[in-house]
């Protein structure tokens, strides 16, 4: 595979979706240009379009986590809270949960926190 494009998978409830992504690609933007909104029912249209302003695009990596960089995700990371998808530069292979039980935010994976 060109080393300028990362597998991305993708994980919805139970189904798994496999994306194909350039180097340095903008995961929110990957994201729905593939189909799939990393908001909830109520924030896919009220959002700050992907400033990291609102905190509702957000997702928890699985695996290939990048250090965060955003404030909002070095905070919420120490917690447990999703990291957002608008503030996720792809450079390397990388599996995604998009929330699906999420009402704006999304609650912590207290499995996560990193003092435990």
């Amino acid at each position: 595979m060109d080393e300028s494009i990362h597998q991305v998978t993708l994980l919805i409830g139970d189904v798994v979706h496999h994306l194909s992504v350039p180097h340095n690609a903008n995961l929110r933007r990957v994201l729905l240009q593939a189909g799939f909104s990393p908001y909830a029912s109520l924030t896919r249209r009220l959002n700050c379009g992907g400033r990291g302003l609102c905190a509702t695009c957000g997702v928890h990596v699985e695996s290939g986590e990048s250090a965060p960089q955003h404030w909002h995700d070095r905070v919420g990371a120490s917690f447990g809270y999703p990291r957002l998808s608008c503030q996720i530069i792809v450079t390397a292979p990388m599996t995604v949960r998009i929330l699906t039980d999420k009402w704006v935010w999304g609650a912590p994976d207290l499995s996560r926190r990193w003092h435990k």
